[in-house]
């Protein structure tokens, strides 16, 4: 350091003074330049953890597709908490807030609707991406919460109480369970839509037949976790599912994440996963609900057990025998993946564009494709996922198939 230059109006003890100060300022500027150092380097670190757990390869025992299978079966898992990250794309057609408008006309129209209805509000995972919270506490206690930008919605269960509330509207609705403990606790009616992976990868083993490839391909790190990749396929072509690829938890066999590709390849349809989970015991608190000051309530009807189609998480039934419930008259043509739901409206068909004329015309004329065979002439309405095809005298065809495969069915049946 250059010596210290005084004048005959400095004293020695004045040079010292600010020398003291320059020292400081130096010791008070180190302090802000080292956090901002380090924190430079803890985000690049941070950066690479997702790159490195999505690219995680661990060393795990050899299992067989059977064993992976009995191993999620035989799941036990009754305590979690935290966070899903689901990404849905269908390829539905922007309704440019249609859906929406016509959803809050109805609860406006006093039809005793809710927004915080969960058969409504989780329908909601049927296109985006979305963050969840859950938490489970055995058969008694379950609990998921929609994160929105500004707001959350949470289904709450606990005993034979079910609350749903919506903070953006600040409604609550309530319902209760006659039995307790039994799958229609599972958040009441709003679980029949499959909001984790476990969900998913029940409903994805309930296909697996004669017509279903199942293997193990390699592992995978989900969550901090490590896990086995369970890859479920077609066999025939003409399905419109390219695969289902489930990582299963290594140690306790609890689907981690889910994601279904198509065939026609691209992003996936439905790509859903922890982020972070852990297995220790919930707070008691977090299954604790009492209704907002000033929200309104509305009371729900009470869901008897089974009311909803309950069953042990095992790979049994078919998703057509779930399909044909409620619906008179359904009838199944083909197997499999390639199967083909059919009904008879009993009525006349979609209405053209050119009957209807106008805006209203073109946009109906937008939805589908007009397609002809022995059966006559029809409309297709496509997603990336299902098809259907509804004929102008009110047939219904409807399938994880393509297009042709719908046509196939329509002039056979």
């Amino acid at each position: 350091m250059a010596p210290i230059e005084t004048d005959d109006s400095t004293t020695a003890a004045e040079a010292a003074e600010a020398a003291d100060l320059r020292a400081a300022r130096r010791r008070k500027a180190a302090r802000y330049v080292v956090p901002v150092a380090v924190i430079g380097v803890a985000a690049a670190t941070i950066g690479l953890v997702p790159a490195l757990a999505d690219s995680g390869d661990p060393d795990l025992p050899k299992v067989s597709a059977q064993e992976l299978i009995e191993k999620i079966a035989a799941s036990d898992v009754e305590q979690l908490s935290g966070t899903v990250k689901i990404s849905t794309d269908l390829g539905l057609p922007d309704l440019g807030g249609l859906e929406s408008s016509l959803t809050s006309g109805a609860m406006d129209s006093g039809d005793g609707g809710s927004s915080a209805d969960p058969s409504a509000k989780l329908t909601e995972l049927a296109t985006g991406t979305h963050t969840l919270r859950v938490a489970a506490d055995g058969p008694d206690k379950q609990k998921l919460s929609l994160l929105e930008s500004g707001s959350e919605y949470s289904v709450i269960h606990n005993g034979k109480d079910v609350w749903g509330y919506d903070s953006k509207s600040n409604e609550v609705y309530h319902s209760t369970t006659s039995d307790s403990g039994s799958d229609s606790g599972k958040a009441e009616k709003g679980q029949d839509v499959p909001a984790t992976p476990k969900d998913m990868a029940e409903e994805a083993l309930k296909a697996v037949d004669d017509t279903t490839s199942v293997t193990v391909d390699g592992t995978a790190q989900v969550a901090g976790r490590d896990a086995y990749r369970l890859v479920i396929k077609p066999k025939a072509s003409g399905s419109t599912v390219g695969q289902i690829t489930v990582a299963v938890d290594s140690k306790t066999g609890l689907p981690l994440k889910f994601t279904l590709t198509p065939a026609s390849g691209g992003a996936a349809v439905i790509d859903a996963g922890f982020t972070q989970v852990s297995f220790a015991k919930p707070a008691a608190s977090t299954f604790d609900f009492t209704p907002p000051k000033g929200a309104k309530v509305t009371e729900g009807e009470t869901i008897e057990k089974g009311a909803h189609g309950e069953h042990d998480g095992s790979a049994s039934g078919k998703p057509e025998e779930d399909l044909g419930k409620g619906l008179d008259g359904l009838k199944v043509i083909g197997e499999g993946w390639n199967s083909v739901a059919t009904f008879d409206t009993g009525g006349e068909g979609m209405p053209s564009g050119s009957e209807v004329g106008g805006d209203m015309g073109g946009f109906l004329d937008s939805l589908g494709d007009k397609v002809t065979g022995k059966f006559g002439s029809g409309t297709v309405f496509s997603t990336r996922l299902v098809n259907a095809l509804m004929t102008d005298d009110g047939k219904v065809y409807v399938g994880a198939v393509s297009k042709d495969a719908l046509v196939k069915a329509a002039n056979a049946g």
